[in-house]
């Protein structure tokens, strides 16, 4: 089942769209906004099951599903915590300042609390105020809970995936070293993230959905350039049960928890850095990881920051090559 909010005040209205992200139902006699769904799960997704399978036999009123008219899934949410599952991106940037991995950091997932009272949908601008702050696109994966236990395990936490998406994670690169620096987290750094037009329920994604894992390819392109082309189920050190299970060590989770991979990053096939697509590689999900890379190998970066006008695209194909969670696809504004 895949599901989206088209814009409509500031929670969206709730649809259920087709496989094939070409037309969808209005959900709201069923529940009037995503969070409404997820709020009443257990009774709710059934009949938007039901809808679903409707909409696809083309026996109910439908309409073109347009991406440009969809909000975030969640246009807000009651939570957004990003972890940084994949720790070769996370020893790649303590490398380039010439700093160790602690031997912890394989076993103890780094998370962050970003703010959830305003998503950007898939089509909006990038805002961005001043290129000097250092622009960042990061494309990750996103699942989305229903109510968690203090002190669930990792089952559990699987167990409450209700679905599955795509983060632009914006990153202000060059206000991060101050704010760490003050020990006390991210806030000006981190704005408002973009999410893909649809979310969907893991088994939609069939053998795609593995120990709660995406086991797809994430594909960036950069001004209409091939920028990314990594495999989100591979050198993922923590899948999404044990990065819901770190979250909820001390506290619940409410129905709605938006919680994100962190950079989608691998490794190279010799074990080293990951190389970019044009010399054979993978390519990279984010930009400041091959800035890292060229000081490793060069002692200083290249490639720059995102600029006023640049573009973005990040999305997952299935195997027919069709986009799964629809598209991110943003230009960087004033």
């Amino acid at each position: 089942m895949k599901l989206a909010s088209l814009k409509d005040g500031r929670d969206g209205r709730l649809v259920v769209v087709s496989g094939d992200l070409a037309w969808c139902a209005d959900a709201t006699h069923i529940a009037p906004t995503l969070q409404a769904a997820l709020d009443d799960w257990d009774r709710v997704a059934p009949q938007l099951e039901l809808l679903a399978t409707d909409l696809a036999h083309e026996v109910i009123p439908m309409m073109r599903f347009h991406e440009r008219q969809a909000a975030a899934p969640l246009p807000r949410a009651y939570q957004w915590a990003d972890g940084s599952a994949y720790v070769n991106h996370v020893e790649l940037v303590r490398r380039a300042r010439g700093a160790e991995l602690p031997e912890s950091f394989w076993t103890d997932p780094l998370m962050y609390q970003g703010g959830s009272d305003g998503f950007l949908g898939a089509r909006d601008p990038i805002p961005l105020a001043d290129e000097a702050w250092g622009c960042d696109l990061e494309a990750e994966i996103v699942v989305v809970t229903g109510d968690v236990a203090q002190g669930a395990g990792r089952d559990a936490a699987l167990d409450a995936i209700r679905l599955v998406g795509l983060v632009n994670d914006v990153s202000l690169r060059n206000l991060i070293p101050a704010e760490l620096a003050k020990g006390f987290g991210f806030v000006q750094s981190k704005p408002a993230s973009a999410f893909s037009p649809v979310f969907v329920t893991p088994d939609e994604l069939g053998p795609g959905w593995q120990d709660g894992k995406l086991v797809r390819r994430l594909h960036v392109d950069l001004n209409g350039q091939p920028f990314g082309r990594t495999e989100a189920g591979e050198d993922m050190t923590f899948d999404f049960g044990t990065l819901i299970a770190h979250l909820a060590k001390t506290r619940s989770l409410c129905a709605g928890s938006i919680i994100g991979s962190g950079t989608v990053s691998n490794r190279d096939a010799d074990g080293g850095p990951g190389k970019p697509i044009a010399q054979g590689g993978r390519g990279y999900s984010c930009i400041a990881e091959v800035r890292m890379i060229e000081t490793i190998l060069s002692g200083a970066p290249v490639t720059p920051f995102l600029k006023h006008g640049d573009s973005v695209r990040i999305w997952v194909e299935d195997d027919h090559g069709h986009p799964i969670f629809g598209t991110i696809e943003q230009v960087v504004g004033g």
